[in-house]
């Protein structure tokens, strides 16, 4: 379909019910400079360098899924956020496991779909097994062989839940994982909760042909 007012093209996949999506998908010939910079950035960064990708960053003809659509509209944000994702990804002291450990948790709590669709399979081509990632989806510690993994994974948990960490927690990750990993942490939770509100706000759905995660169903409240 197309934008009668920008003429942009737009992706109507519902989003969580019959909401289109709140941002034409742009596309690539349509980008300012500015904008080109953005697309250039994370469609020729780190993020491509894999010649199997878990998941596709462009649609068929060019235009980006997930919450890249969204650093388009605005070049100045977009450009650092798009690096600092870039370097929470790719230039931080923890394993692969552990970082998507700690990211999957993120989307599981904020139960973004989007999120979960792509980090589900990064984690999976990392060694995540099955039941680590159901047990992750469905709010459960997974069993985790590894001193370090557990350590992530409730850290990661208590920040995404409480937006803190307890001092029996923070102690216990400091002394385990080290203070700049600690630091790597913390914006790793906030960076995916701030993309997890974009994704929401602007009703950003799966790819075409995918279907949402099934998250555990909430206990009625009184």
């Amino acid at each position: 379909m197309i934008d009668p007012v920008s003429g942009e093209h737009v992706n109507n996949r519902p989003w969580r019910g019959s909401s289109p999506a709140r941002l034409p998908l742009l596309l690539p010939g349509s980008l300012s400079d500015e904008q080109r910079t953005v697309y250039e950035a994370v469609t020729g960064g780190p993020r491509a360098d894999d010649p199997n990708p878990p998941f596709d960053l462009a649609d068929d003809i060019g235009r980006l899924h997930g919450p890249f659509n969204a650093m388009l509209y605005s070049p100045s944000v977009g450009l650092p956020l798009q690096d600092l994702g870039a370097a929470l990804r790719f230039r931080t002291a923890f394993t692969r496991r552990e970082r998507e450990i700690a990211t999957l948790v993120v989307a599981a709590h904020v139960r973004s779909d989007y999120e979960w669709y792509a980090h589900e399979r990064i984690g999976r081509r990392h060694g995540l097994t099955d039941e680590e990632i159901d047990a992750v989806r469905e709010g459960r510690a997974p069993l985790l062989g590894d001193v370090r993994e557990r350590v992530v994974y409730e850290a990661a948990r208590q920040l995404a839940a409480e937006d803190d960490l307890a001092d029996a927690v923070f102690t216990e990750a400091v002394a385990t994982l080290g203070r700049a990993a600690v630091v790597e942490l913390v914006t790793l939770v906030g960076y995916y909760k701030a993309l997890a509100l974009q994704l929401r706000v602007f009703r950003v759905g799966l790819p075409d042909g995918e279907d949402a995660p099934e998250w555990p169903v909430e206990a009625a409240h009184d």
